[in-house]
């Protein structure tokens, strides 16, 4: 968790663009992306020259000799963060802006940097030296900060501070999903070191970032151990893709800077044809985007065969249920009306969803979750491909609170159904017993079949009602009697002390 002096410079830093005129929150991130990875690529850089020296192997800088840039031919050495950050502001400026985004974007052939191929269309936006100057010199405090608190965690945490910081409701038609909704999930499905996991709508990546970071935690041994599951775990196991450039490299860095060296975050449009993907991930965590609707002539034809709509929340479903082997499990957020929704394609997702595959849970989320960002109702559906039924009950929680309040402000507060949710979900075989009136239960396959598939708790749920006894009439006027009097009395006493 970022606090303290370390908080407060990057507060800073924010407060620099924000002043300097750079005010759309994912500028600013994508900008500070750009400037750690140049700065990233002189620290491994160094990394790798003194390694090399230690084991007496040969070594050749990135920065080494002369580097073409466009009809020049300038020294190497001048690109390096450690020596354009002494030139005056004007000088400085001018190497960034004409020579080093320029050869970031020319690393995309180095195998060596793993950053570079999400900088290929890469823009310096920052207007001024002046400003520049202040951003470089804020950099380098945050780092030397980050680099004293000596914690593994610290520059995910610093990254996943900033993401914080976009504020703006609906950037792009995009909002963060909170990061304890990301654990919690993350939690309930419990990934393994050979899940091969995918958010097909993977924004800044925060589900992906929550994954790694949860198997890190649990299974650290397992991974790190061995030779083969930390290659998979560094290389092959996360997959996300995204139609926004800008929140792609935003997610590529988030995924390193949480230490996952190949992260694959490919631009693609997940329910166009351009998505290949059939039976491949073990596991799916995803919150894709209730936009509405869509061109149906740009969706795959095999997600309109499920359920034929235009509708991205149930089209989303669908590709889900596509892009997961058999077997693969799946935790999404979905709005309210994929669980209750009459329309043909609506009844179509949820049959697909119970009598051809598995549905374990349905969350319900309160409203105030995504606030300030939307006011939207959601729940969370778990479930299990498997191609051919499997389901006999489906368990519901009714979430009533998420540690935080559900206005705009969203302050911390003591009520938390989070951990009550994992713990029971952990052990479904103690619900079997609960009464509709509590927290979670169990619903038959038979009972939401005969309600035409529907999933809203509240078609489920019975509200116990306790028979309230109130004083008697006369009993309530007698009191109304002895408080007029009081106020009469000290109106009395008011009016003789204001003569």
């Amino acid at each position: 968790m970022v606090t303290g002096e370390l908080k407060n410079k990057i507060d800073g830093l924010w407060e620099i663009f924000w002043t300097g005129g750079l005010t759309n929150p994912l500028d600013v991130i994508e900008q500070i992306t750009y400037l750690m990875f140049i700065r990233d690529l002189d620290d491994s850089d160094n990394l790798r020259a003194k390694e090399s020296a230690m084991l007496g192997l040969p070594f050749k800088s990135i920065f080494a000799d002369e580097v073409e840039i466009g009809e020049r031919k300038i020294d190497g050495n001048q690109l390096k963060w450690s020596v354009f950050r002494d030139f005056n502001a004007g000088r400085m400026y001018s190497v960034v802006q004409e020579w080093v985004f320029p050869f970031i974007k020319n690393l995309h052939g180095d195998k060596n940097s793993a950053y570079s191929k999400y900088m290929d269309d890469a823009i310096f936006k920052l207007p001024t030296p002046l400003m520049l100057d202040k951003v470089v010199n804020a950099l380098d405090e945050i780092y030397r900060l980050m680099n004293e608190a000596q914690s593994a965690d610290i520059r995910g945490d610093v990254y996943e501070y900033l993401l914080a910081k976009i504020a703006s409701a609906g950037v792009n038609g995009q909002f963060r999903t909170p990061r304890h909704i990301i654990r919690m999930m993350v939690e309930l499905m419990d990934p393994n070191a050979n899940d091969v996991i995918a958010d097909p709508a993977c924004g800044t990546s925060g589900f992906l970032v929550a994954a790694g970071e949860y198997l890190k935690e649990t299974r650290k041994e397992e991974i790190f151990y061995s030779k083969e599951k930390k290659d998979h775990f560094m290389n092959h196991m996360f997959f996300g893709y995204d139609m926004d450039r800008t929140m792609l490299r935003i997610g590529a860095m988030n995924m390193m800077t949480h230490g996952i060296d190949n992260p694959f975050i490919e631009y693609r449009d997940s329910l166009s044809d351009q998505n290949p993907d059939r039976d491949k991930y073990s596991l799916i965590l995803a919150n894709p985007p209730f936009k509405g609707n869509l061109d149906a002539d740009i969706v795959s034809a095999d997600l309109l065969k499920v359920c034929k709509t235009k509708k991205t929340e149930l089209l989303f479903i669908a590709l889900f249920l596509r892009m997961l082997r058999v077997g693969g499990r799946c935790a999404c957020i979905v709005p309210d009306g994929v669980l209750f929704g009459s329309s043909n394609a609506h009844k179509a997702i949820r049959r697909a969803l119970i009598e051809e595959n598995r549905l374990e849970a349905v969350i319900s989320m309160p409203s105030g979750v995504f606030k300030p960002y939307a006011g939207v109702s959601t729940g969370i559906l778990i479930f299990t491909k498997t191609g051919h039924g499997g389901t006999d009950k489906v368990w519901f929680y009714d979430m009533t609170a998420d540690g935080f309040s559900l206005d705009d402000k969203r302050s911390p507060v003591a009520e938390n159904d989070i951990p009550d949710i994992i713990a029971r979900f952990r052990n479904l075989e103690g619900e079997a017993g609960r009464e509709r009136t509590e927290k979670s239960f169990f619903v038959p396959k038979d009972e939401i079949v005969g309600n035409e598939y529907d999933l809203s708790i509240n078609k489920y749920k019975k509200t116990e009602y306790k028979p309230v006894k109130y004083p008697p009439t006369s009993e309530i006027m007698a009191e109304l009697r002895v408080l007029e009097e009081e106020i009469k009395t000290a109106m009395d006493e008011l009016e003789i002390m204001l003569k």
